[in-house]
């Protein structure tokens, strides 16, 4: 199926959104994601600049279909929220009315914060699969930096949004935010089978990407070895 599969990683404010303050300052990653076969593709967290990525699909001679959404904060699908207002889904879906899929968990909070409808979004549960032409992503409910956040398993590759990074992991200081439950999150994403390269949601990191493996030796999230030393390092 590699030879199928259509992946783009696009830095914020270097490959898209260039010359946005905001987008460059906060290195945010989308993702195309498609199969060469069918033409089709989907996005994942469209923000800041959505005809930027619609341009870089028609380059590719991709189709849009579909849209994956980590969570809800503006940087990766766009409204308002702090103070600050973005660009993302409700943009996009004006140009092209594809289904948004989020975690059922997360689909208040999409709604709330980018002021699309209900019967925009798709909601789904832990595990489900999309599948893109013939490319199936798995949909791997983590929450702990908001309720809904989720990450995205296919082939060798782990979208991780901002669950877990490269160095660190998301905040969970933020409305909805839960650091037990990102403790467990991230002790899921450990256990997954093989070794996939982690694509981050930001480029917090020097690489844009490392194999799992690396990530769960280097990253200091790792290091506590029960909840009890997790807390502790959380309330330090």
């Amino acid at each position: 199926m590699q030879d199928r599969l259509y992946f783009r990683q696009l830095l914020s404010g270097r490959d898209f959104a260039v010359g946005d303050p905001v987008a460059t300052q906060m290195v945010n990653f989308a993702y195309l994601i498609g199969d060469r076969e069918t033409r089709e593709a989907v996005v994942v967290d469209p923000a800041y600049a959505v005809g930027d990525l619609l341009d870089v699909l028609a380059a590719d001679d991709m189709r849009l279909t579909g849209v994956l959404a980590t969570h809800h904060h503006p940087d990766h699908v766009g409204g308002s929220m702090m103070g600050f207002t973005l660009a993302g889904l409700a943009e996009l879906l004006a140009r092209e009315p594809v289904p948004v899929h989020v975690n059922r968990n997360e689909a208040e909070w999409v709604q709330r914060v980018t002021g699309v409808s209900g019967t925009d979004l798709t909601g789904h549960d832990h595990d489900d699969v999309v599948h893109v032409g013939d490319i199936p992503i798995r949909l791997l409910h983590t929450p702990g930096h908001t309720p809904g956040s989720q990450c995205f398993l296919l082939e060798d590759r782990l979208v991780a949004g901002d669950t877990l990074f490269l160095e660190g992991c998301g905040r969970t200081d933020f409305p909805g935010g839960d650091a037990e439950a990102m403790y467990h999150s991230l002790r899921a994403l450990a256990e997954l089978p093989g070794d996939p390269v982690v694509f981050p949601g930001h480029q917090y990191s020097a690489a844009p990407s490392a194999n799992l493996s690396s990530v769960r030796e280097n990253n200091f999230v790792y290091r506590p070895q029960n909840l009890d030393e997790w807390k502790t390092m959380f309330a330090g």
